[in-house]
């Protein structure tokens, strides 16, 4: 997760020296922090929240399935009652329910212990996933053989991670599609590629910008294999429970801008295009507009990288900067499935000659990487800064892409 040329050139501010202490700092203030915060008795943490935070919605969830009580799916009252009934220190806790039925199901097996059992088995979960979709996309990039200490320091550092286990949240299942998809799609595996992008459905948002730019370029393989899979995963939910609580999560999904405060009570917490115009601008008309303008300018220079072709990491890592750009709803912990990109993009720029674009892609990247860091303070400016530099990143890249493809024209036509 190096995130600047400057492995390769000396004078370029950003030194792979100083990104070993800056991620060195940085872990050892997150990390030892959150072990204070969570050294307490009992499954309240010292700022009084309970510990896994939205773990609590997905142990219900699971005590849901095991019950197979399929009507309370959507059903906030009964969920908030039945969590208070299997963890007393979650009294007057309440979740807004929007995952697809399924997904109750996965969550079954750990509904059959005790929350804090089951929390540490997810968390331990979620961070072997991170890890080894860390790792495996670290062994595909040759350039960053040399440098596996400061990957190793800046995975544990980068601040989506930290979010990731502090909020229990399903993103590390969100990264390893996004990883698997990668290698698949390197492969020229195009349908088994989509088979993987369909198990998004579980965070449909997350996976809105790949089917809009795999349909726009025509890949349809991957298209079809996207299709068949969340229409597979969706039957899973339906055989269980039958066809109302699928019906139900449909009918949340079309009324989910009436209970977005409900979702996102802070939003200096997200980090999309969306919430981008509406913390900046205060008539929602106007700010959705922005948002669609915005959205179809970054996918956009995302269809024209894909369509110029030339080297992969480019082109993944525009896709995953711009899957978080257009998501509706992109909370903190969801950058995590930014890490592919992150370290593709290191293995690339570790390969250039030293310019002013590869510099200024090092600088972006390592922005894109700290400001999330900085959220809080869009409480007072309304600007979220990540995502404007997400949003550069993306510009340039497809700048890159067409100076590289220009590059190769100029070579073939001679």
């Amino acid at each position: 997760m190096i995130t600047a040329s400057s492995t390769s050139s000396s004078s370029s501010w950003l030194t792979a020296k100083r990104l070993r202490a800056h991620a060195t700092i940085l872990a050892l203030c997150l990390w030892s922090l959150y072990l204070w915060n969570m050294a307490t008795p009992g499954l309240r943490d010292r700022n009084g929240n309970l510990k896994g935070t939205d773990f609590l919605h997905l142990y219900t969830l699971g005590s849901i399935a095991a019950a197979h009580r399929g009507a309370d799916l959507y059903d906030m009252n009964a969920q908030a009652a039945l969590a208070a009934e299997r963890v007393p220190e979650a009294a007057g806790i309440r979740y807004l329910p929007l995952y697809p039925p399924q997904v109750s199901i996965f969550f079954a097996p750990l509904a059959h212990l005790s929350y804090g059992w089951a929390l540490i088995l997810w968390w331990g979960w979620s961070a072997v996933v991170y890890g080894i979709c860390c790792y495996s996309v670290w062994r595909a990039c040759p350039n960053l053989r040399d440098y596996a200490g400061t990957v190793v320091l800046l995975a544990v550092a980068f601040p989506a991670c930290y979010h990731l286990i502090a909020w229990g949240q399903t993103s590390a299942a969100a990264l390893a599609c996004f990883t698997l998809m990668f290698f698949l799609l390197r492969d020229r595996r195009e349908f088994l590629a989509g088979l993987v992008l369909g198990c998004l459905i579980f965070k449909p948002q997350l996976g809105l910008a790949a089917g809009i730019v795999f349909v726009s370029i025509g890949v349809w393989k991957t298209v079809l294999g996207a299709a068949v899979s969340a229409a597979a995963q969706l039957s899973v939910g339906v055989l269980y429970y039958g066809l109302e609580p699928l019906r139900q999560w449909v009918r949340m999904l079309r009324n989910v801008q009436a209970v977005l405060p409900l979702l996102e009570p802070k939003l200096y917490q997200t980090h999309s295009l969306r919430t981008f115009w509406s913390m900046l601008v205060p008539w929602l008309g106007v700010s959705f507009g922005l948002y669609v303008l915005s959205a179809a300018v970054v996918l956009g220079l995302t269809i024209a990288c894909w369509k110029r072709g030339g080297a992969v990491a480019l082109r993944y890592s525009t896709l995953l900067l711009v899957s978080v750009l257009v998501a509706p709803h992109l909370t903190v912990y969801d950058l995590v499935i930014l890490a592919p990109a992150f370290i593709l993009l290191a293995d690339w720029l570790v390969g250039q000659p030293p310019t002013a674009s590869t510099r200024q892609l090092g600088t972006l990247l390592y922005l894109v990487y700290m400001l999330p860091l900085l959220g809080f303070l869009t409480r007072w400016t309304h600007v979220q800064l990540s995502v404007v530099a997400m949003a550069a990143t993306v510009f340039l890249l497809w700048r890159l892409a067409r100076v590289g493809s220009s590059s190769v024209s100029s070579v073939s036509t001679s």
